[in-house]
């Protein structure tokens, strides 16, 4: 074994997707990528994309790649990521589907889209919030992803309901979050673009009677003007002139 391919086989973390465009970047030409594919060091997964011999290829194998080698603003959020922090007991999780979220007008490498192992996760794409606030660092023992915090994951699910979310789900997630941080809290909201996020957010916080929530300056958060209907058959909330479900109120 050379050096090179030592070292590499070093950096790497084990389950991680290696990308062809990060090795270029690193020294190692495309004839030396090639020789290890022959030697059967690494194996191709697609068009620029590879994984170390007899490593177990996961969905987060190729979002460490995507963050960390592509720097990509991508990112497991919304349920996923209260599922992965312990807060969304109450919700039914699947293991087979994972959200993640991304700024809009991201696209999805070839190499990724057409790997059976990764059918049926989700990507939503929006501009409501910055790239990188309310993201952290998960430990996955061999390597690290970024997902969201609890507060920007309610606030994705908030932003995806009611049609790809239930709102009295994120409610019950809500209800649990007692000891978020006011400030991060009104930093967001002052961020987000999303008038329907921040009525329910505040309308949803309030009716929780959580203690962090007489901490906010709402004067400072951009509510919009007019009405908002969230669902049929609801309740009209004058305050934050949203109409939410009846079980809500």
């Amino acid at each position: 074994m050379d050096n090179k391919l030592n070292k590499l086989l070093q950096d790497i973390p084990k389950g991680a997707v290696i990308l062809s465009s990060w090795l270029t970047s690193k020294g190692y030409s495309h004839s030396l990528q090639h020789r290890y594919l022959k030697s059967h060091w690494l194996e191709s997964i697609g068009s620029g994309a590879f994984k170390r011999e007899n490593d177990e290829l996961t969905v987060f194998g190729a979002l460490h790649a995507l963050q960390f080698q592509s720097n990509k603003y991508i990112h497991l959020g919304g349920i996923s990521a209260l599922g992965l922090l312990g807060f969304a007991h109450y919700i039914k999780m699947s293991e087979k589907s994972y959200s993640f979220y991304a700024q809009t007008g991201f696209k999805l490498p070839e190499w990724f889209k057409k790997n059976e192992e990764w059918k049926g996760h989700q990507l939503f794409c929006s501009s409501f919030l910055p790239p990188q606030l309310g993201i952290m660092d998960y430990n996955l023992g061999n390597f690290k992803i970024k997902i969201s915090t609890p507060l920007r994951a309610l606030m994705e699910c908030l932003e995806i309901a009611p049609k790809n979310f239930d709102l009295e789900e994120v409610y019950l997630i809500m209800e649990g979050l007692t000891s978020l941080n006011p400030m991060e809290i009104q930093k967001l909201l002052e961020s987000c673009t999303s008038i329907k996020v921040k009525r329910l957010f505040l309308y949803y916080s309030e009716v929780s009677n959580h203690t962090w929530f007489k901490y906010l300056n709402i004067d400072k958060i951009n509510l919009g003007a007019g009405k908002r209907s969230m669902v049929k058959d609801g309740i009209y909330n004058e305050k934050y002139m949203i109409t939410v479900p009846q079980k809500i109120n």
